[in-house]
């Protein structure tokens, strides 16, 4: 067998070889630099790079009269690996972006302490710092899906979930210099928006994985992620996650603040609300093939996507290509990151017939992602947030995918 033949075999298999060898085919093929006549210079370096004119890819924003007090999502559909380009990150926001002075922000923690301390940006800086792969998702993400209609793509449906590098100080440092007090139980964490969001958070996880974060993907944080300082909480969900954080303080149990009482909280069928829901279950989203793409042949198609949980590690994703009658397992992409996106792929011969794809995944404490029918029986029709069930896609003979 001749060297390439095997590639060649699987470009015809699955009907690929037309496009790529068109010049045989009597198609026109590429143009190239010699063919659009003497080579030219291209652009000049610059200070700071710019992505190309012909990528479209865009955080979708919504229609509303309060843009202050609203959200943006990331364009899963569009993204590649795991990682969220700190530009397409989700943004959501109680109150705007303030616009904060690193020189001039200071950070106090106080309260339950032996040493109440002031740090700046510089001693942070100054301190032991690590970088860990994490996703924030909000706990709002996936709240169209409570309804059959659904979203019509991965963006609307999924998109208030991004995963980042974040590059910051352990919060238990912080906490061990001021002396935390045996009466301390949980912590306040405030931020420095016009509407000072604030959330109780139990000290165990404070002075487990908890980091105060100035960079993001390599560079500072963006403004719309809290800059100057922000806490990066693995796992729990978004509005933890406090931005632009200005002051912690230590107490002795749950402050009961505005937003994690008027939000965020789970009504149940008995009338009771879930409240410090924290925890992110697992959850994943096909992001190719999904709703408002088409498929343009049939043939070799390669089902991708991502899964998340704030229990740890993806173990398994599972997907069906025909509506949930029978599973495969795909392929993770490794590292695979605790809290963390993971890329799943699955090879795909799809025959032209319409069907029904969906994904569920496991995580590493053996949680498996639900259905919808299955969320609505443990937790009812009343609830708003933390939508975790999994997400079909209809695929039309002619290749148009829609919401199932």
């Amino acid at each position: 067998m001749k060297k390439g033949s095997n590639r060649r075999g699987f470009l015809v298999s699955a009907g690929l070889s037309a496009a790529i060898t068109g010049c045989k085919q009597g198609g026109k093929p590429a143009t190239t630099a010699e063919d659009e006549g003497p080579n030219r210079l291209g652009k000049p370096v610059s200070e700071y790079g710019q992505r190309s004119q012909f990528e479209k890819s865009k955080r979708h924003l919504p229609d509303t009269k309060t843009p202050e007090a609203a959200s943006t999502r990331t364009p899963l559909q569009d993204s590649y690996g795991i990682l969220t380009p700190a530009a397409l990150h989700f943004e959501r926001h109680h109150s705007g972006v303030p616009a904060l002075d690193p020189a001039q922000h200071q950070l106090l923690v106080h309260g339950l302490v032996d040493r109440p301390l002031i740090f700046r940006l510089e001693d942070l800086k100054r301190l032991p710092s690590v970088s860990r792969v994490h996703f924030v998702e909000c706990s709002g993400n996936g709240r169209s899906e409570w309804s059959p209609k659904g979203a019509p793509d991965a963006q609307r449906s999924h998109g208030l979930a991004s995963c980042s590098e974040w590059t910051g100080v352990p919060l238990s440092l912080l906490l061990a210099e001021a002396g935390v007090q045996a009466a301390a139980k949980w912590l306040l964490a405030e931020g420095g928006d016009a509407c000072k969001m604030s959330r109780s958070i139990p000290l165990q996880k404070a002075n487990d994985d908890i980091l105060v974060a100035y960079g993001q993907n390599g560079e500072a944080i963006r403004p719309e992620q809290g800059y100057p300082l922000r806490l990066v909480v693995p796992g729990w969900e978004g509005n933890i996650n406090v931005k632009w954080l200005r002051r912690i303080k230590l107490v002795d149990g749950p402050v009961m603040t505005k937003d994690e009482t008027s939000k965020y909280t789970d009504l149940m069928p008995d009338g009771k609300a879930r409240i410090f829901t924290f925890i992110v279950d697992a959850k994943s989203v096909i992001t190719y093939p999904s709703g408002g793409q088409k498929l343009t042949a049939k043939g070799f198609h390669e089902i991708s996507g991502l899964a998340w949980s704030g229990r740890g590690k993806i173990e398994r994703v599972e997907i069906s290509t025909d509506g949930g009658k029978t599973w495969v397992n795909a392929k993770l992409e490794e590292p695979r990151h605790r809290m963390a996106f993971t890329r799943f792929r699955l090879p795909w011969t799809w025959d032209g017939s319409e069907t029904i794809l969906v994904s569920r995944c496991t995580d590493e404490s053996g949680y498996v992602q639900p259905d919808r029918d299955q969320l609505i029986a443990a937790r009812g029709k009343n609830s708003d947030y933390h939508n975790n069930a999994t997400k079909p896609w209809l695929v039309k003979a002619d290749g148009s995918v829609t919401n199932a």
